[in-house]
């Protein structure tokens, strides 16, 4: 990759940003495929691959040095050179994103669920699809083989888009100028700005006050970046997004696919079952990392 200094590298990377996140508002503010029966806003995921791709050409590198090998972690200066991390098996790294994804929302779920038990309330499971927003979903399709098949095809699109532009690009020019810390911090803000688009819908709508959408977008950044937090400090441990793309994708499928329903509402306490699985994800992996450095 072309070696940049600091002002360069954050030019590229705000450039690159601006032109990715123009898309998604006109996107979210005009086109609006969420609300269509594909329940998603794909345009501006593919888009961002297409900037991707360019942006990989322009600065001299290519997909697998940003993260998407297939062997170990020989193309990530960050990595540590040990093995001891599940071995040198990206396999395995997908296999342990997913992992932390089911562990961390079945505590959630179940926290979740005695909750709403212990507040009187009648507490089923409902399976079927939506866009996700922490506001609530905005639109919801029956549940088929197509509708499943479009939310998996959705959610490829989506993780690979982002884990490729934050955890990859992103974090891959930012480590070298700024050290991987602050490269991670970096890209988790930016992470988080990245989802204030619905935000902004919502207030150009009229569905939300202002008071309320400083709230909304405080939970977004908040969460979001903890989230991408994580999925870099992965990308520290194994050298490859494998880890943060399956957690991801689990992450984003699950709260399109399953709901908690009662007689009073669904989702009702979504926020908080969020809140705890990042919370409980973040701290598996920074725990790991921790030991991983003692070692």
């Amino acid at each position: 990759m072309t070696k940049l200094g600091k002002r360069h590298t954050l030019m590229v990377i705000a450039l690159t940003y601006l032109v990715c996140a123009i898309v998604k508002y006109i996107e979210f503010f005009f086109i609006q495929t969420e609300q269509t029966f594909i329940a998603d806003n794909v345009i501006c995921k593919l888009w961002t691959i297409l900037v991707l791709v360019l942006a990989l050409r322009a600065t001299k590198s290519n997909f697998d040095e940003i993260g998407f090998a297939f062997s170990s972690q020989k193309n990530r200066s960050t990595a540590k050179e040990s093995a001891g991390f599940l071995g040198r098996s990206p396999v395995r790294y997908g296999l342990f994103g997913f992992a932390l994804g089911i562990a961390t929302f079945a505590i959630s779920y179940f926290v979740e669920i005695l909750i709403l038990r212990a507040q009187g309330k009648s507490v089923s499971l409902a399976f079927y699809v939506t866009n996700f927003a922490l506001s609530g979903a905005t639109n919801s399709v029956a549940l088929s083989v197509p509708a499943l098949l479009i939310c998996i095809a959705g959610n490829i699109i989506n993780v690979v888009a982002e884990e490729g532009l934050f955890r990859g690009l992103f974090l891959h020019l930012a480590e070298k100028p700024f050290g991987f810390r602050k490269a991670n911090f970096l890209q988790a803000f930016l992470f988080g700005i990245w989802h204030l688009v619905s935000v902004a819908l919502e207030l150009r709508n009229g569905t939300m006050t202002l008071a309320v959408a400083a709230v909304m977008a405080l939970g977004y950044i908040v969460l979001a970046g903890m989230l991408a937090l994580e999925w870099g400090t992965c990308v520290s441990l194994t050298g490859v997004l494998w880890a943060g793309i399956c957690e991801h994708f689990f992450n984003n499928f699950i709260g399109n696919t399953l709901h908690v329903v009662t007689e009073s509402g669904t989702d009702e306490l979504q926020i908080a079952r969020i809140v705890l699985s990042n919370v409980l994800s973040l701290t598996i992996v920074l725990m790991l990392s921790k030991k991983k450095g003692k070692r």
